[in-house]
């Protein structure tokens, strides 16, 4: 009978050191910024929901605006943007009833930001994919027909359901094509932001006559981020005296020669550069 009762008191003392099961850690949630310059018109979807969208309506003819979106996720990410070329109608044209009645283009450039760091974790390019829904004319011969939506033939396919969650497989999607900012004709907002040398205009390989898409990407696991310091836009000269000052014969009140000026920090979407000199003291002229 002891050895009995000795048993059930080890077997009690034993399940009463059963350390409890310890809580599941928690998720990091981060911060991040999307900037986004599209023709025409696009929506942003981070891990299956909808976190922004251009701020100019998709009806806006010739809207070439940019939009920075700020919002929170955890890895991993999935990310997926439906892009929307404006045209009139089914038609796939622009311009309808005008001298200039076209077909027109699209073209995006995308990249987010870790908002704390700045650094650039996923820009587009061709690892994207990318799936067509809309593409029209299919006879581009009725670009000149007066009544174009009677004329020009369309091709619509409807967008495979939760195409921005994680769980979708886009294994069957092509890869988005590259293009130059010549070939898309950029403008106006597009040189609201600095594009990472890794940020690309992407589109599907029919630039003229896709007019709706779809693009996915993933970034499985948070990348090692470092600190980075902006570089100030900065001009030089060996010609400067003490303070950044130019001699006067460098000047037109001068002998009028031209100085060597060097320039660094450069912001990478710069066109062109204006230098406006004047003499110190003296009235602005």
């Amino acid at each position: 009978m002891k050895r009995v009762v000795g048993a059930v008191l080890a077997g009690v003392f034993a399940l009463g050191v059963i350390p409890a099961p310890s809580a599941p850690a928690a998720t990091k949630v981060y911060n991040f910024t999307a900037e986004i310059w599209a023709d025409n018109w696009f929506a942003l979807y981070v891990n299956g929901k909808k976190v922004g969208e251009d701020s100019t309506p998709f009806a806006t003819e010739r809207s070439f605006n940019s939009d920075a979106i700020a919002f929170k996720a955890s890895y991993p990410l999935t990310i997926g943007i439906i892009a929307r070329d404006y045209v009139e109608n089914a038609s796939g044209l622009e311009y309808i009833g005008k001298p200039n009645q076209q077909i027109g283009d699209g073209g995006i450039i995308a990249q987010i930001r870790d908002t704390d760091s700045k650094q650039v974790i996923t820009a587009t390019n061709k690892s994207w994919k990318v799936f067509v829904t809309n593409k029209a004319p299919l006879n581009e011969d009725c670009v000149k027909s007066k009544d174009p939506l009677l004329d020009c033939k369309t091709m619509l396919t409807k967008a495979p359901t939760s195409w921005y969650s994680a769980t979708f497989k886009d294994t069957s999607w092509k890869s988005a094509t590259e293009f130059t900012a010549a070939e898309v004709g950029v403008k106006d907002g597009y040189f609201n932001f600095t594009w990472a040398p890794t940020s690309t205009l992407v589109w599907s390989s029919d630039l003229r006559l896709d007019n709706t898409i779809l693009l996915r990407t993933k970034v499985l696991n948070a990348p090692k981020l470092t600190s980075q310091a902006s570089t100030p836009f900065t001009v030089g000269s060996p010609d400067f005296s003490t303070g950044g000052l130019l001699p006067k014969a460098n000047t037109c009140d001068g002998l009028g020669i031209s100085p060597a000026l060097t320039f660094s920090g450069v912001p990478s979407n710069a066109q062109s550069l204006a230098v406006m000199m004047d003499t110190i003291p003296g009235p602005l002229r």
